[in-house]
């Protein structure tokens, strides 16, 4: 570990590699960054530094290397789980990856984009649709998530039904590996038996086995058209059997199936200005349902939605239905599903959870726990709310009215994270569906994991960063 003694020689070096635009010290300025987007964790550094490409980034892995410095990278520090926030002792370098924000190519034709680690996802989505082209992978924080967080941190996002999650839409990836040696595997083979595959390896790494700098994204052809389905529902149960016949029917035409219980809904009518109730009364349950055409030869979305809303009131699963008539309306279906964690913090403290259970289970499992967690624990309020096509539930405990937000977090709020975790694995689920482990379930991955999963976690760190500098404290305890 670096010395009080070694830390001016440091900050020289990474200044005569980086320059003023790319080394900060002022605490005042790196302040921002040091505090998670929940405003959980907050840490130290001992600087910021932003390198401009990948060259500059492996030297300052090798320095930090041969320093034994801590190394936090961060992309937009939109992370759930502190993944991205350095501890308290000032001895780390946050490295940031906001100035590798190039795009390198487009291929439509191939169906790729290569993007950098710093590429906001949302300037990716128009970049790739002025070449008639989409990249499918979308979520609330689009405007400030980044290609290399999304990458580490294996994101999903509302269309993982139709496309999968990062890790089936990264075709490559270039890395700085701990010894700041860079591996070059951008290039998409088929075919590549080459024996370890580094790239699945190193996505949902979270920074702890190298960092992410570019990869080959998966494009698919721009939409054409696309309708919103919002929809009550009576139960999870129904919701579940509304589902598997859109499943038999739709096909590929269905891209995303949410599910978002009344008491979400009023929450984000409440806080969220701008919007409005989509249904004419409340319903128990809601379900919001996107059906997509990006051939020509494909049914049109308003069509094939309106045939099977119809089917669907006729066989007693709906409730009440809304579909989308313009683009504005999509938008404002979808705005009130990525509301829902906003307007949860606006009520009150919560503890949230990103979890999920076999796809089969979820609807029972919404029932069940959040009747359990109710019992247990008076006073709380659970919802839960999410993808209901693969499985991901965010389950979100509320506080009693009039607890201290700190106070009941470090206490019964843990407490209650433990419980809920413990019904996760009674269900044969994750405690982390697409926002990863960071620090704050780091310790709960140890308690609940098989021992061969743990095993070989740490083997694979040891072998890869043997001195503990990347991403220190996250994901895996050495």
């Amino acid at each position: 570990m670096m010395d009080a003694f070694t830390q001016p020689a440091l900050l020289d070096d990474l200044a005569n590699v980086l320059g003023p635009k790319g080394l900060t010290t002022d605490v005042a300025d790196i302040a921002p960054w040091l505090t998670d987007w929940r405003g959980r964790y907050h840490g130290a550094a001992l600087a910021m530094v932003s390198p401009a490409n990948t060259a500059e980034l492996a030297e300052i892995v090798r320095l930090a290397a041969r320093t034994g410095t801590p190394i936090v990278p961060q992309g937009g520090n939109s992370g759930m789980v502190g993944g991205a926030t350095p501890d308290v002792r000032g001895t780390a370098l946050l490295l940031s990856t906001r100035r590798m924000n190039a795009i390198r190519s487009i291929d439509a034709q191939a169906g790729a984009v290569v993007a950098e680690a710093g590429v906001v996802l949302q300037t990716l989505h128009e970049a790739v649709a002025a070449q008639g082209m989409r990249f499918p992978l979308t979520l609330g924080g689009k405007g400030s998530a980044t290609v290399g967080g999304l990458v580490s941190t294996n994101a999903g996002g509302t269309q993982v039904l139709r496309h999968g999650t990062m890790r089936a839409l990264v075709e490559g990836i270039e890395a700085v590996l701990p010894d700041g040696s860079i591996y070059e595997g951008l290039v998409t083979l088929k075919k590549d038996n080459r024996g370890y595959d580094l790239k699945h390896l190193l996505i949902g790494a979270e920074g702890t086995l190298g960092i992410v700098t570019a990869a080959t994204l998966k494009l698919v052809p721009a939409l054409i058209d696309r309708v919103v389905v919002w929809a009550g529902v009576e139960s999870p149960l129904v919701a579940r059997q509304l589902l598997l016949m859109l499943e038999a029917r739709a096909g590929r035409e269905m891209e995303g199936f949410e599910i978002v219980p009344q008491r979400c809904l009023t929450n984000v009518l409440r806080h969220v200005p701008g919007t409005r109730a989509p249904l004419a009364a409340p319903c128990p349950w809601h379900v919001l349902i996107e059906f997509a055409r990006d051939t020509p030869s494909a049914q049109a979305p308003e069509d094939f939605a309106q045939t099977l809303m119809a089917d669907a009131f006729e066989r007693g699963l709906l409730l009440d239905a809304a579909i989308s008539t313009s683009e504005s309306q999509a938008d404002a279906f979808w705005k009130l599903r990525d509301s829902i964690s906003e307007a949860e913090r606006a009520e009150g403290p919560a503890m949230q959870h990103d979890i999920s259970v076999p796809v089969a289970a979820m609807a029972q499992f919404i029932i069940d726990a959040g009747a359990a967690v109710e019992a247990r624990f008076p006073g709380t309020q659970a919802a839960a709310f999410g993808h209901m096509g693969d499985g991901n539930v965010h389950f979100h405990v509320t506080a009693p009215k009039g607890a201290d937000g700190r106070l009941w977090s470090n206490g019964p709020g843990k407490e209650i994270s433990a419980f809920v975790h413990d019904l996760v694995v009674a269900a044969g689920g994750s405690i982390s569906a697409e926002h990863g482990i960071g620090q704050m379930k780091r310790d709960e991955l140890a308690r609940l994991s098989d021992p061969a999963r743990i095993m070989a976690m740490q083997a694979i760190k040891r072998g890869l960063d043997p001195k503990g500098i990347m991403n220190p404290g996250k994901l895996i305890a050495l």
